[in-house]
Formats: C-alpha cells, sequence, structure tokens
C-alpha cells in the first residue's frame, strides 16, 4: 500500500507540474495558443510578452504553485506515515524534478512546454525558502538592470546553490547543494537559445508587444 501511494505521489507531481497554464489560459481567453508566438514557449515569460501582464502574471503565480504543491506532495506522505523523516528531503526533491520535467514535457499538450524557471521556483521556495526568497530578490535586480529575463533567471539559478555554501544558509542535508548545482545545469540546458542570442546581442528584452513567431 505504502509503494503504491509513493507511486500515486510520483504520477501526481509530474501530471501537476505538466498543467499547460499558458496555453489553456491563452486559447480560452485569447484564442491562441501562445507557442505559436514570441519565443515559442509556454511559459511565463512568453505568456507576458504575448498576452500582456495580467495573463503573465496569472500563468507566473499558477506555474509557482505547481511546483510547490507538487513538492509539498512529499510532506502529505509524511504525516500519513508512508515515508519517514530522514528520507523527506529526498521525496521533495524527487517529486520536485518531477513537476519541473513535467512543465517542460507536458503530457497534456504534445510535451512541448517551457523552460520550468517558475516551476523550479516553486520547488525551491518549498525546500529552503529564505534562500529561494533571495534568490527572486537576485532575478529582479538582474532584470531591471538588464531587462533579460533569461540573464536574470540563469543567475538567480545559480546563486542558489551558492547560498547554500553560506553558513547562513547551509543546509542540513549536503544532497541539497546538490541539488542546486544540477538545477542550475538544467536551467543552463534550456536556455542554450538563449545563451547564444545573449553572446551575439540578440536576445530580446522585455516587452508585451503580440509578436507572431
Amino acid at each position: 500500500m505504502d509503494l503504491l501511494l509513493i507511486i500515486a505521489g510520483f504520477v501526481m507531481a509530474y501530471l501537476l507540474g505538466s498543467l499547460p497554464t499558458s496555453v489553456w489560459l491563452g486559447e480560452a481567453f485569447f484564442g491562441i495558443d501562445v507557442r505559436d508566438y514570441g519565443s515559442g514557449n509556454a511559459g511565463a515569460t512568453n505568456t507576458f510578452r504575448v498576452l500582456g501582464r495580467r495573463a503573465g502574471s496569472i500563468v507566473m503565480l499558477v506555474d509557482i504553485l505547481k511546483g510547490w504543491t507538487a513538492t509539498s506532495l512529499a510532506l502529505l506522505l509524511y504525516f500519513m506515515g508512508v515515508i519517514p523523516f530522514e528520507n523527506l528531503l529526498m521525496y521533495k526533491l524527487l517529486f520536485g524534478i518531477l513537476s519541473v520535467v513535467g512543465h517542460i514535457f507536458p503530457v497534456y499538450v504534445g510535451f512541448k512546454g517551457g523552460k520550468g524557471v517558475a516551476t523550479l521556483l516553486g520547488m525551491v521556495l518549498a525546500i529552503h525558502t529564505e534562500a529561494a526568497l533571495l534568490c527572486m530578490l537576485i532575478f529582479f535586480v538582474v532584470l531591471l538592470t538588464s531587462r533579460y529575463v533569461s540573464l536574470g533567471s540563469m543567475i538567480a539559478a545559480l546563486a542558489f546553490p551558492i547560498l547554500l555554501l553560506l553558513p547562513r544558509f547551509s543546509p542540513d542535508d549536503p544532497m541539497m547543494i546538490v541539488f542546486g548545482f544540477i538545477m542550475f545545469a538544467i536551467v543552463i540546458i534550456t536556455h542554450q537559445k538563449n545563451i547564444v542570442r545573449l553572446i551575439n546581442g540578440e536576445e530580446s528584452r522585455t516587452n508585451i508587444r503580440l509578436r507572431k513567431k
């Protein structure tokens, strides 16, 4: 029975992450698929660009909530007595990663999703709230000074494991630090095209204009 509940948790975490917020919102209220415009990604950044601030804000909040909820499923299993406390962090990481994978490869819309940054933020908020909030601050500082969402995302992702190396934010389990650097690697992989455009001076700065891909 416990094994079935754990497997159900894994499936639920992926399905939560797979919820294509931007695609469903765009189709329901604007009659378009955001993946046909802008960068072609089904994430909050492209929603801001294509559908505007209100829609982008909704998508970003829901995508963050997806990661937080999926990660917090581990707490539910812990309180149910399914997993022991010493394994709680491991399951939080596994559930959170599955939600990010779901966002990047959503089963509901042909496995073509976003880059997973907002969902990843929700995950780290559920794991280490204090460090995650500081990373959010770093992201907004970079965004306001450079107007590059991609650059802010990558720098904030790198800041997370670096913060965990400091005594102030040092976690009880070093596995979290390893996860932090893996998380940063995932962000870099999903932003390869953005990195090339940044190097070539071709990366788009933040805007909310509707623009055909």
